[in-house]
């Protein structure tokens, strides 16, 4: 699923106009996104937890030339499924 596919699902179960649907997933992901980069936890209830994570400074090797490089630290965004979704999947 696409964010354009999201857009009007969420429109057929909210029962919104395609504009208004955009709208508020749109406002929903800047809020995630504003969060996680402020360093917030974002807790949704039965489905799960966005968090930022911090990957430290590493060496890595080259796959083409074997050669070793040094990888940045950086940071990146992991998702923990919620108990609840889990076993709704299985």
């Amino acid at each position: 699923m696409n964010k354009a596919e999201l857009i009007k699902a969420v429109a057929e179960k909210a029962e919104l106009s395609l504009r208004d649907a955009e709208a508020a997933v749109d406002a929903a992901l800047d809020v995630v996104t504003d969060k996680l980069i402020h360093g917030e936890e974002v807790k949704i209830s039965g489905f799960g937890i966005f968090e930022k994570k911090e990957r430290a400074a590493r060496e890595g090797t080259n796959p083409a030339t074997q050669e070793k490089i040094h990888i940045e630290a950086s940071s990146t965004v992991s998702f923990k499924v919620s108990k609840s979704l889990k076993e709704k999947l299985n």
